[in-house]
């Protein structure tokens, strides 16, 4: 990476977001915020995190919290009574590591951390029950082989979320969700892939069952919008009108036949998908 050109490493990049005045909402939805037990506690009770529930329901035993920075998702998946291990490279007090380890000292929950990348994961072959990996794909140096990494290590059954994952729809796209995120022109570290780059290492490491949810069709993708307040974003779009297309998208059938269109317009750089994926049985 080029000193020069990226001042900053991750952690600085994050605490320079959080001195922003202008950025305190940003940092509060990104779970960057202090007290960081109250932070992870905010994102088990989110909208997000139900959703995320309501996927892994039945389901027990290990999980492997893969890029787990500052182990909000490691201390829900606690919290709903998986044993975790979080997978942090990074070390940092703030959004690494050490977070993780300060946030399950202070709330009492069990986290077993592991400094290491998700390229190679040093954990026998199928030892886990979920795999979950928030916002990892897209960083990953080498992504068909830490797909092929996570179906490694999962049990066959086994489920894998990798969650909020930025897509373009061209390459060329990719200088423009550079321009607008927010931290990529600290550190360097942002990425964004075609749709089809994630689908295809995600089936080539073997797995099955893929279901893959677009931009607007979970709030997984589109927190920290709540499905009301998104609602009430799209039909403050109509001015005067609001209040009837507000009224309209609590009709059975219209809320779903509105999100299909927004997806299916949308084209932003860096929009987000996730994808939820079994190893098979056999």
């Amino acid at each position: 990476m080029n000193a020069e050109r990226f001042p900053m490493n991750w952690e600085q990049a994050v605490e320079w977001l959080r001195q922003q005045p202008d950025k305190a909402q940003l940092v509060a939805d990104c779970y960057y915020d202090d007290p960081l037990p109250a932070a992870a506690a905010r994102y088990r009770a989110s909208e997000e995190w139900r959703a995320i529930s309501e996927m892994l329901r039945g389901r027990s035993g290990e999980a492997l919290d893969i890029g787990a920075g500052r182990g909000i998702a490691s201390y829900a998946l606690a919290k709903d009574g998986f044993a975790v291990t979080a997978l942090e490279p990074d070390p940092s007090p703030l959004v690494g590591a050490a977070a993780i380890r300060a946030l399950a000292r202070d709330t009492g929950v069990a986290i077993d951390v592991c400094e290491e990348f998700s390229e190679r994961l040093p954990f026998a072959d199928a030892r886990f029950d979920v795999v979950f990996a928030r916002a990892v794909l897209h960083h990953t140096s080498d992504l068909g082989s830490a797909c092929a990494e996570f179906y490694r290590v999962l049990k066959p059954g086994g489920v894998m979320l990798a969650i909020r994952e930025h897509v373009i729809s061209d390459k060329a796209d990719l200088p423009a969700f550079f321009e607008i995120h927010p931290l990529h022109k600290q550190y360097g570290g942002e990425n964004a892939l075609l749709l089809g780059d994630y689908v295809t290492a995600i089936r080539n490491a073997g797995f099955a069952d893929l279901c893959v949810l677009s931009p607007w069709a979970s709030a997984v993708n589109y927190a920290p919008y709540t499905r009301a307040s998104l609602q009430q974003a799209v039909a403050d779009r109509f001015g005067p009108l609001r209040v009837f297309v507000r009224g309209l998208l609590k009709v059975p059938g219209v809320w779903p036949g509105v999100r299909s269109l927004m997806t299916a317009t949308d084209r932003r750089p860096g929009r987000l998908y996730s994808f939820l994926a079994v190893r098979p049985l056999i």
